[in-house]
């Protein structure tokens, strides 16, 4: 094991330096891409992508408004072992007649996007244009949430995962057949299979009624792994013994071995190498669902940044393989879905949730930001009369094709509004109420030179890449 850790890391300070020596000539900047499932990682790189080849809405790009980005082409990825993330099948389902939205991520996706730029400053009229690889990296945010396992043994997630679970109806059949056996017993591998199949229904109806805390990820997308010991344990109370070939005892050795064979090698080959992040969370959905839904997406996105290793990059460091994320952007997405009066509130009660995060992020010397945005925009704003009254609302087109208008609800301008009800386990809202509509892509006519139309995507982009550009 020794011997494999040091081998291990002489192989990626190597890897490291010599992508240290090429990067001295066209540099490349490796963008992840992260969130929960619904929170729009799919159609942020879909749009981000056409509107950095057509450049029309990107005002707040520095780089583009100065004139300095003379091109921008799609490049064969780095990563041969990597699937393309199918960019052109994703806006044509976008730009099609009836648009409707593109399916979501299932597997790790990259997409390389170079740019021409002309210098600047005492160089301008001594070089030619610099080059900029900009790597995208997709990949599920099932996956994502493993994460959160890397620093906890099976005794304290069992455990965390249990008491958590407990007043769920998702988790009722579950919770049954774990606490009707004892797992002091000897291993009967038909009753590990069920205790996994009875976990991983609970998994897949928690994610339709909205929770965030489902690990382990690959559970939801078991991919080549379905059926695996691997992917064959559960959570259960812990017996007074644990002896040696108790089912107790290898749930615990399937689920370090889940670690050690799923989780760390996607953390390895994918996160360690990350430069910036881009992390997608849909808040307004979580105060959609409730007060408990909102702490669960604030805890478990609080677990998830614990993985990070955000910090500044210095040349030395990124030559010795010693990456780490230089910057997080923390984006509440569907901002169309909120008359623009609200989007400021929106923005505070995001970066209230990640406080904590922030907060040692930005000690360790990466740079952080938190923002509301629509990757695409598919509703129009409009001002309606009720009850004698003025009302903000957003128009858009439904998923089964009728116009609509709504209104989410007036959002708190204080966000421990929202925080301390959920902080405290409240059941509802007391003194608000909060919905949203699936809404479905509009149909667009874009102009010449323009992308999708967006909120605040260009801010996004300058935050996340402006300064190499």
């Amino acid at each position: 094991m020794v011997l494999s850790a040091i081998t291990d890391s002489i192989t990626r300070s190597l890897e490291g330096a010599t992508a240290g020596f090429t990067g001295l000539f066209e540099p490349s900047l490796r963008l992840g891409v992260t969130g929960l499932s619904g929170a729009g990682k799919t159609v942020f790189i879909t749009s981000l992508v056409a509107n950095l080849l057509d450049r029309g809405r990107m005002p707040q790009l520095t780089a583009q408004t100065q004139g300095r980005i003379e091109a921008v082409v799609l490049q064969p990825q780095p990563d041969d072992t990597l699937p393309r993330f199918d960019y052109e099948a994703h806006l044509a389902a976008l730009m099609g007649d009836t648009p409707v939205w593109p399916q979501s991520t299932r597997s790790v996706s990259e997409l390389r996007l170079s740019f021409r730029i002309r210098p600047q400053g005492f160089l301008a009229g001594l070089t030619g244009p610099n080059r900029l690889h900009l790597d995208i990296v997709d990949y599920p945010g099932e996956w994502l949430l493993d994460l959160a396992l890397l620093d906890k043994p099976y005794d304290r997630w069992a455990e965390e995962t249990l008491d958590r679970i407990a007043k769920r109806p998702e988790a009722a059949g579950f919770l049954a057949l774990a606490r009707a056996g004892d797992a002091a017993l000897p291993l009967e591998e038909p009753k590990a299979q069920a205790l996994a199949a009875a976990f991983t229904l609970y998994l897949q109806t928690a994610r339709k009624a909205g929770w965030s805390d489902l690990t382990p990820g690959r559970f939801l997308l078991p991919g080549d792994l379905a059926g695996s010991p691997v992917l064959t344990f559960a959570p259960l109370p812990k017996p007074s013994t644990v002896a040696r070939g108790s089912l107790w005892r290898e749930m615990e050795r399937r689920y370090d071995a889940y670690r050690a064979r799923v989780v760390k090698p996607f953390f390895r080959d994918h996160f360690s190498r990350i430069d910036r992040q881009i992390v997608l969370m849909d808040v307004l959905g979580a105060i959609h669902q409730g007060p408990q839904a909102v702490e669960d997406l604030r805890r478990t996105m609080a677990d998830i940044l614990t993985a990070f290793r955000p910090g500044a990059n210095g040349w030395l460091t990124s030559l010795l393989g010693g990456k780490r994320v230089e910057r997080i952007l923390f984006a509440a997405t569907k901002a169309d879905h909120l008359h623009h009066h609200q989007h400021g509130k929106l923005t505070a009660i995001a970066e209230a949730m990640l406080t904590e995060a922030r907060r040692r992020a930005d000690f360790s010397g990466a740079r952080t930001m938190a923002l509301s945005m629509a990757s695409l925009r598919t509703t129009v704003e409009d001002t309606v009369q009720r009850d004698g009254a003025a009302l903000d609302v957003v128009r858009g087109r439904l998923m089964n094709g009728k116009q609509a208008a709504m209104h989410a609800g007036d959002l708190p301008s204080d966000p421990a509004r929202i925080l301390a009800p959920a902080r405290a386990g409240a059941e509802a809202w007391l003194d608000a109420e909060y919905g949203v509509m699936a809404f479905a892509p509009a149909r667009m006519q874009l102009k010449p030179g323009e992308g999708p139309p967006h909120i605040r995507l260009d801010r996004a982009a300058e935050f996340l890449i402006g300064d190499q550009l």
